[in-house]
């Protein structure tokens, strides 16, 4: 039993180099607000600990950038989505009189969609193409600098998943103001209810990512 005793320590502490390099370094450990929220976002933990953990073994490496090159597919994907939706009504007429999305205002918040969703197209084809060649040591070395180099990283997951996200807002936007304006009662009332089924989706996911981010900091301080 003492022998077992004695050789279990002596495995935990037998490659010290290791263990040195499973810690998280200094640099990561004390990161500020906007790099826990980046961190949050791109990754889903307000801190790199987990990440720097997978870094450790090929396979787990392998794992994290199939999941991150899945979620930029998707992203590019619903921004070529965005992209054609956008383009068809800034390039169209209305086909109907009571709802006119030609207008300054409704125009305008399309083409910014349009605009946006090309922005995220390219985002994510680039970091797409970055994951694809990513390498494991090289990429523990970028965190390992922190500062710059730890926010270009998390910056490259997360643009992409932004210009998405505002593409959309300022098409629903659009829709919003050309049904708001339109001289037909059904049509303002059937864009008030999809109005209040916007904000209280919006409001359920910011109250569940906000839950989650105070959980990950709660579990982070442990």
């Amino acid at each position: 039993m003492a022998s077992l005793r004695f050789t279990q320590s002596y495995d935990a502490t037998a490659d010290p180099r290791a263990l040195a390099e499973e810690q998280l370094p200094d640099a990561l450990r004390h990161t500020s607000l906007l790099t826990r929220v980046l961190c949050f976002l791109a990754l889903g933990r307000p801190n790199l600990e987990d990440h720097w953990k997978s870094l450790q073994s090929e396979q787990a490496f392998e794992i994290v950038r199939t999941r991150l090159w899945s979620i930029l597919a998707s992203t590019i994907t619903t921004a070529g989505v965005l992209l054609a939706i956008s383009g068809v009504f800034v390039t169209t007429g209305s086909p109907v009189s009571y709802f006119d999305y030609t207008s300054p205002a409704p125009h305008c918040l399309l083409f910014v969609s349009l605009m946006l969703a090309m922005i995220a197209m390219l985002t994510s084809g680039s970091s797409m193409i970055r994951w694809v060649h990513a390498d494991r040591h090289w990429t523990r070395e970028q965190l390992e600098l922190g500062g710059y180099f730890v926010l270009s990283y998390l910056l490259s997951i997360v643009t992409p998943m932004f210009f998405v996200a505002w593409s959309l807002h300022c098409f629903v936007f659009a829709m919003l103001v050309a049904g708001f304006s339109s001289q037909s009662m059904i049509c303002r009332v059937v864009t008030a209810v999809w109005t209040v089924t916007y904000v209280i989706n919006i409001g359920t996911i910011l109250m569940e990512t906000m839950w989650k981010y105070a959980t990950g900091l709660n579990h982070a301080r442990l």
